[in-house]
C-alpha cells in the first residue's frame, strides 16, 4: 500500500484522465510517477525536477509514499520564493503537498476546434495518435507498482503480478480446492518425500508403471515448499480466469491435456531416464498458455532489480508468455544435455496442450461466452 509521507495512512488510487494519482484524505497531498505527470504540467518542467533530483547529492526531504525511502527535495521558483518538491528517483515519483501541484506550469491549451481548418485539425489528430503511442510505449517500459503490498512479495521472488485483470464472474472453487489438495499432500507426505517421489512421481524408464497413474499422481507430488508456493501461486492467480471463462468440466480437461502432454514430452525427451519428475507445472502452463491467448491485453507486472536501482515493468500477458516461452526453450535446450534441475520440456508440452485447448474453444468462446462459465 503506498502511504502518506506526512500522515502515514493509505493513499487512495484516483484515476483520472491523465492517468492515476495517489491521494492523502487526511492532508490533500497526492503522488504520481513522471509519465502521468508530463501530462499534466510542462513537460520541460518535469524534466528540469527530475536533472535537479539526479544531481542533488545530499538534500533528502520526506519518504517515498511507494518504497519510503528518503525523496531527493529540489526546489521550484513561484512569486513569493522557492517551493520544496520531493522527488524519488527510485521509483520515479514525485510527491506534492496540498495545491503544490496546481501551482506548477500547465501544458498550453489547444485552440477551440472551430477557430482550426478542418486540414490542421487533421494534422493535429495525428500528432495526438502518435504522442499517446509515444506515452504508452513510455508507459510500457515503468509501469505502475501494485497496489496490493503483498503483490510485492512474489514480485521479489521473480515472479509476475496482475496489474489489470481481466473481470470475474464466478468464484473459483475448482482452483482454489485443487490449491488445497496440493498443500494438503505436500504436508502428508513431507516427512517422506523420497520415497514419495520413487512411488508416484513420473520415471521416464518407466513411464507405464502403477498402470501408467504416475502421469496424474506426479502432478500432487512437490519436491519442497517453495516447489509447492510457486506452483499454487501461478495456478490461483492465473487459473480464476480461466475456469471463470471455461467453467470447471472443461477446465479439468484442460489441466488433464496439458498434463498427460507435458509428462509425455517429458518422457520422450529427458536424457536422464531413471530421475522421477512431480509437480504440477506442466498442467499449469497450459493454464497460462490459455490465459495469455484469451486475455493478450491483461497488464502483468514484473519486477526489475539491479543493485539499488529498481522498477515494475508492465507488459502485456501476451508479451510475459513471449518471454517466459523462450526462458522454457533455453531451460529445454539445457535439459536436453542433462542439466537444470526443472523439466521445461514439461512446461512446453503443457504450454501446447494449452495453446490446443484455445484453438478448439476459441470460436465457441465467440459464439456464446456467457455460457462458458456457468
Amino acid at each position: 500500500m503506498f502511504t502518506c509521507p506526512n500522515c502515514a495512512v493509505g493513499l487512495a488510487r484516483v484515476k483520472k484522465d491523465q492517468g492515476f494519482f495517489y491521494v492523502c484524505a487526511k492532508c490533500r497531498g497526492q503522488a504520481a510517477n513522471l509519465a502521468v505527470l508530463r501530462r499534466v504540467v510542462k513537460p520541460e518542467c518535469i524534466r528540469g525536477l527530475w536533472a535537479q533530483a539526479t544531481a542533488v547529492a545530499g538534500a533528502w526531504g520526506k519518504n517515498c509514499p511507494v518504497c519510503h525511502q528518503a525523496m531527493h527535495q529540489v526546489c521550484v521558483p513561484r512569486p513569493g520564493g522557492e517551493m520544496p518538491i520531493n522527488v524519488c528517483t527510485r521509483c520515479q515519483f514525485i510527491w506534492f503537498d496540498a495545491d503544490e501541484i496546481e501551482q506548477l506550469p500547465r501544458p498550453p491549451a489547444p485552440p477551440p476546434p472551430h477557430e482550426v481548418p478542418q486540414e490542421a485539425r487533421e494534422a493535429m489528430a495525428i500528432a495526438r495518435l502518435k504522442l499517446d503511442a509515444a506515452q504508452h510505449a513510455e508507459l510500457e517500459g515503468t509501469g505502475e507498482a501494485p497496489d496490493e503490498a503483498w503483490e510485492w512479495i512474489p514480485g521479489l521472488l521473480g515472479m509476475p503480478v496482475e496489474m489489470d485483470a481481466p473481470p470475474q464472474v464466478h468464484f473459483p472453487w475448482l482452483t482454489v480446492g485443487l490449491a488445497a489438495a496440493l498443500a494438503v499432500v505436500f504436508a502428508m507426505t513431507y516427512a517422506g518425500l523420497e520415497h514419495v517421489f520413487k512411488q508416484f512421481g513420473l520415471v521416464p524408464a518407466a513411464p507405464w508403471r502403477n498402470g501408467g497413474t504416475t502421469f496424474l499422481t506426479s502432478f500432487f507430488i512437490h519436491a519442497n515448499l517453495f516447489h509447492l508456493a510457486t506452483n499454487g501461486y501461478f495456478l490461483i492467480v492465473f487459473g480464476r480466469h480461466v475456469e471463470d471463462y471455461l467453467g470447471p468440466p472443461r477446465f479439468v480437461l484442460l489441466l488433464l491435456a496439458a498434463t498427460v502432454l507435458g509428462g509425455l514430452m517429458h518422457v520422450l525427451w529427458d536424457p536422464r531416464a531413471d530421475l522421477p519428475c512431480g509437480g504440477a507445472s506442466g498442467g499449469i502452463s497450459g493454464v497460462l498458455m490459455f490465459y495469455a491467448m484469451k486475455f493478450p491485453e491483461a497488464r502483468i507486472g514484473l519486477f526489475f532489480r539491479y543493485a539499488w536501482y529498481f522498477r515494475w515493468l508492465s507488459v502485456s500477458a501476451v508479451t510475459a508468455l513471449a518471454l517466459w516461452l523462450l526462458l522454457q526453450l533455453l531451460g529445454a535446450y539445457m535439459q536436453l544435455h542433462g542439466a537444470g534441475t526443472v523439466s521445461s520440456l514439461c512446461h512446453l508440452g503443457g504450454a501446447l496442450a494449452g495453446l490446443g485447448a484455445w484453438l478448439i474453444w476459441e470460436k465457441k468462446g465467440r459464439d456464446g461466452e456467457t455460457s462458458l462459465g456457468s
